[in-house]
């Protein structure tokens, strides 16, 4: 490949692509340079700049930019694809049209399914799409041990043999923070096998606290981290010599914010990183995916360029793929976009690996649905149709009141709070008041039937209503939220029904649903369905009261115990600052001890 991209720079051999007059956008030396051409010899860029002759031979398209911007291919530093909801081949036909053309993704949502089997899956998928996916190994299979159940695991061992793999980079998020600032062992061993193979190890250091443990976390390894939310977070992690990454999800909204750092604290720009970590599919059809992203930046005041350095060269070089994409430069993939407005970044065309893949917001060639295996798409296992009374709350024997730990949900945020609130019994079971809600998490791996119960205010629900899922970060039992027990068993039962997914339950009849029968996660349909789908689920979830905003994101996360500060998993509630299971009754015998629910 070298000799012949020498050959087609040199002009002894006719290029294969030849982009002329337009204006390249330079992420390396952060100039934009008038009537430049982009030459192309297979995949890669043989040369580039203004004042270009390349030979043309009777094979060579040539593309007229016509005074357009060239810009390098979008790259997602940190992204679950699984939270599309999508498959990573509907997911490239959503995205690459924007003008996405990399990622960095972390599946351990399939993997604490399925395993390193749903991994290798994903990997093998990803080939067949014009995007080039670069995998890190889930390090948190479960995200924490001992306080849920969830389908796999993935241990050391695990981590090493995946290393090995073509496309994979190193370690996904490492989400057990109190382990690693404690010194866990398991935690530790895992870093380390991916240190090892020379991995990149991804960071999730979701506390406010940049005190001794944040220092210990910076020491062992992570070297880069999206869950800040403060201009503060940002500078901490960069003077510590991590990467930044911004996170603009479908939830999450934390570019503005922390843009700060750089426009007023003067932090240097190129050791921050753009992602978008979880994006519905209504999110990716109506504002887009990293062309959103570039566009928050700039809105937020980060010069364009700039901004389009985040989202590429700065990314490139902090995975250490630089060589490959990130940049239109000599040898590097030619994968890029023709963009009429910097600060708009809508792509007018996008070319991937040579090819023009994308024209005016489509994809011009569909890409072929991936095979997955049965395994994979059976993967709810419930033992019994569930019934109302599973879901009921039963207080200590002879109480007419009980006092209860409440999940308090956050508007805009995954955070969530304790609230202590006192609740009637009748005839032995415990009924919330106002606007609380009954909440379950069914295990749906191993078919033990067990269910963790507590209460969730928050939601707003009037009416007999439930909402389900297996989208229940991070082991994705089955999480069940309801007015109404009935209505919760009805919608539970639906969700096993499909396999997987999302269903609302209305006065007991199904509202809306979407189907997810691939590992309960994912749906193989275009992209514009799923997400007219949960369009329509959410406007199903307003009739029965609810009006938050993202109503599903909201849910999923109530059961991962590795965000502040309450959450609930099939094995009980936990506090996440103590990480250990609690209560849910306190003090209620009266005796000054607390006692199980």
């Amino acid at each position: 490949m070298t000799r012949d991209l020498a050959a087609v720079a040199s002009g002894r051999r006719p290029a294969d692509l030849v982009i002329r007059n337009g204006r390249w956008v330079n992420v390396y030396s952060g100039e934009i340079l008038d009537e430049s051409t982009i030459v192309v010899c297979g995949c890669r860029i043989a040369a580039c700049g203004p004042g270009l002759d390349p030979t043309i031979g009777p094979k060579t398209t040539i593309l007229d930019a016509d005074g357009r911007y060239l810009v390098p291919g979008l790259l997602d530093a940190h992204v679950h694809v699984e939270s599309s909801m999508l498959t990573i081949g509907r997911f490239a036909e959503a995205v690459v049209p924007r003008g996405t053309t990399g990622a960095f993704i972390d599946p351990h949502e399939i993997a604490n399914v399925l395993g390193l089997d749903g991994v290798r899956w994903m990997v093998d998928e990803a080939r067949t799409t014009p995007m080039r996916i670069y995998v890190q190994i889930p390090s948190c299979v479960p995200a924490a041990p001992g306080l849920e159940t969830n389908g796999a695991t993935i241990g050391p061992d695990d981590v090493a043999e995946a290393m090995g793999w073509d496309g994979v980079i190193g370690l996904g998020e490492v989400m057990n923070y109190p382990g690693v600032a404690s010194g866990d062992e398991a935690v530790h061993a895992t870093i380390a096998a991916a240190l090892r193979a020379g991995g990149v190890i991804g960071g999730h250091y979701a506390s406010d606290d940049l005190g001794g443990p944040f220092r210990a976390y910076a020491a062992s390894g992570p070297s880069d981290c999206h869950e800040g939310t403060r201009p503060e977070d940002a500078s901490a992690r960069v003077r510590l010599g991590m990467a930044a990454i911004l996170r603009e999800g479908t939830a999450c909204r934390n570019v503005a914010e922390q843009a700060r750092a750089v426009t007023e604290g003067g932090i240097d720009s190129r050791h921050v990183l753009l992602c978008t970590d979880d994006r519905h599919p209504g999110t990716l059809i109506h504002d887009g995916h990293m062309d959103d992203v570039v566009r928050i930046a700039i809105r937020a005041g980060i010069p364009a360029i700039t901004a389009i350095q985040m989202a590429t060269l700065n990314t490139a070089e902090h995975f250490g793929v630089a060589g490959d994409v990130g940049s239109i430069a000599p040898g590097r993939f030619a994968d890029l976009l023709i963009v009429g407005d910097l600060d708009e970044l809508i792509a007018d065309e996008v070319i991937a690996a040579g090819a023009v893949v994308a024209k005016a917001g489509t994809l011009i060639d569909p890409i072929a649905p991936y095979d997955f295996p049965t395994e994979a798409r059976a993967s709810v296992t419930v033992p019994a149709p569930l019934a109302p009374d599973d879901f009921e709350v039963r207080a200590p024997d002879g109480l007419d009141a009980v006092t209860c730990r409440v999940i308090r949900r956050i508007d805009g945020q995954v955070l969530t709070k304790q609230e202590i609130e006192t609740f009637p019994v009748d005839r032995g079971v415990v009924v919330p008041q106002g606007d609380i809600a009954h909440l379950a998490v069914v295990e749906r791996h191993r078919g033990t039937g067990r269910i963790g119960r507590a209460f969730v205010a928050g939601f707003g629900f009037t009416g007999s209503c439930a909402l389900a899922a297996t989208v229940a970060h991070d082991s994705h039992n089955l999480l069940v939220v309801g007015s109404d027990r009935a209505c919760m068993a009805a919608a539970a039962n639906r969700i096993v029904e499909m396999g997987g997914g999302f269903c609302v339950v209305r006065d007991g009849a199904s509202a809306a649903e979407i189907p997810l029968p691939i590992a309960g996660l994912m749906s193989d349909a275009p992209a514009a369905g799923v997400a007219a789908r949960a369009d329509a689920l959410q406007r199903a979830l307003s009739d029965c009261g609810c009006e938050v905003s993202d109503a599903l994101t909201a849910l999923s996360f109530l059961a991962l115990p590795v965000i502040p500060a309450l959450r609930l998993t099939d094995l009980g509630l936990v506090d996440v600052e103590r990480f250990e299971i609690v209560p849910l009754f306190i003090d209620n015998d009266n005796r000054g001890r607390n006692r199980e629910g």
